[in-house]
């Protein structure tokens, strides 16, 4: 489990953040302000990435990047009014809201580094791409297919130990079948 994120913490990201990017919407300028003075909503935010997940964010676009200037997403809607969503604020200070930062390098940026949290929304397998997938359902099948082939063989020891031909020869051909299976994966 991360560990939370202070007030401070986020506060003084706001705070430079703002003192080093021009951002590409002012009305960002405004909100960024507004939740660095006031403590208690700053406690709900949350900086995180792939916001369009989460059921309440923002994405804030600062210049220098291919990034939407603003979006805000609530439930399934998404809207570039910067005005609604500063009102949604005013109006729904309890519930958290997810706010993902695009600027220049921020990937490498250590003071966002320290503010940005792990999308709770953000599905598992999302960073997956069919390449990844492919390799991951060929090492489960060998693997697979390695645990079928030792049962296998303890069977035909079995049978081999026990006098059991028949067995032996079926268990046999089960287990040729299973190495031509793991021969196609290898």
């Amino acid at each position: 489990m991360q560990t939370p994120i202070s007030v401070d913490e986020k506060k003084d990201f706001v705070r430079w953040f703002l003192n080093h990017f021009q951002l590409k919407k002012r009305e960002s300028v405004w909100i960024l302000n507004y939740l660095m003075n006031h403590e208690s909503l700053l406690s709900s935010v949350h900086f995180v990435q792939e916001v369009k997940f989460c059921p309440r964010g923002m994405e804030i676009s600062a210049q220098g990047v291919s990034d939407p200037p603003f979006r805000f997403y609530k439930g399934q809607v998404m809207t570039n009014d910067a005005e609604k969503s500063f009102h949604d604020l005013r109006m729904n200070q309890g519930e958290p809201v997810y706010i993902q930062m695009n600027f220049e390098n921020a990937q490498q940026c250590s003071k966002y580094a320290l503010v940005l949290e792990e999308n709770p929304y953000l599905p598992k397998d999302y960073y997956l791409n069919d390449r990844d997938k492919n390799e991951a359902e060929r090492l489960l099948s060998v693997s697979l297919l390695q645990h079928r082939q030792k049962q296998l063989e303890d069977k035909i020891d079995e049978a081999l130990i026990n006098g059991k031909r028949e067995e032996f020869k079926s268990l046999c051909v089960k287990l040729e079948k299973v190495k031509q299976d793991l021969n196609t994966f290898l």
